[in-house]
């Protein structure tokens, strides 16, 4: 769950769809006081804060997360339209992990979001497996019943994202934004190119990745 924290209802409304759309879930606040209380019932994995916002200034929300044990590793992008080098130091040396100048693109958000996960996930969760397929992250390598596969870079993130995302069905666009990570425009016919040749190199698991039809892809383990 991605946390915006964003006074203006457009940007924030755009926030949370993008993320959404890239696979993540989302959920918007237009001040301090509500992010506050949403954050008594859910904890989420990272929180995009916006430094100007009415009441309680992002650089004031930033400081009690980090004074509070639960909150302190609680990973912090901070949002301004401010550019100077400055404003910028001054977020970082607050405590966040990233910043974004206003007025930035979704898909650098998303991809910003992405950096910022993967630095702060946890260690040990160097590789993924469902039934007999194992993708090691570390050394970028899957491999189908022990055997190495030759994956494309583009086959390769397909492949991570359903076994990150198992039983999950992800439309086409949700697949070319998370994988291709920007704005795609035209036919969306290279997901299903690459889906085909992703199932042709996966062998007799290829049919793990099923079509929904009208709908996207999913990939699930069968007997």
């Amino acid at each position: 769950m991605i946390f915006c924290v964003e006074d203006d209802d457009g940007i924030r409304n755009m926030m949370v769809y993008t993320l959404n759309a890239a696979g993540m879930q989302a959920e918007g606040f237009p001040d301090g006081q509500s992010f506050f209380e949403a954050l008594k019932g859910t904890r989420p994995s990272l929180v995009i804060l916006d430094i100007m916002l009415p009441g309680e200034d992002g650089l004031a929300i930033l400081r009690h997360l980090r004074e509070k044990a639960d909150t302190a590793q609680l990973p912090v992008i901070m949002a301004t339209a401010k550019g100077t080098e400055f404003d910028k130091v001054l977020g970082l040396d607050s405590g966040a992990d990233d910043y974004l100048v206003k007025p930035f693109g979704m898909m650098e958000m998303v991809s910003r979001v992405k950096a910022v996960l993967r630095r702060s996930g946890p260690v040990q969760d160097q590789k993924l497996s469902i039934g007999a397929l194992e993708l090691d992250l570390q050394k970028h390598t899957a491999s189908a019943a022990g055997q190495r596969l030759s994956l494309t870079l583009k086959e390769y993130e397909l492949l991570r994202l359903f076994m990150q995302n198992p039983g999950r069905v992800f439309s086409r666009d949700q697949l070319l934004c998370n994988v291709w990570e920007a704005d795609y425009v035209g036919e969306t016919r290279t997901v299903d190119v690459h889906i085909g040749t992703l199932r042709t190199k996966l062998g007799q698991y290829g049919e793990w990745i099923e079509t929904v039809r009208g709908v996207g892809y999913r990939l699930e383990e069968k007997a």
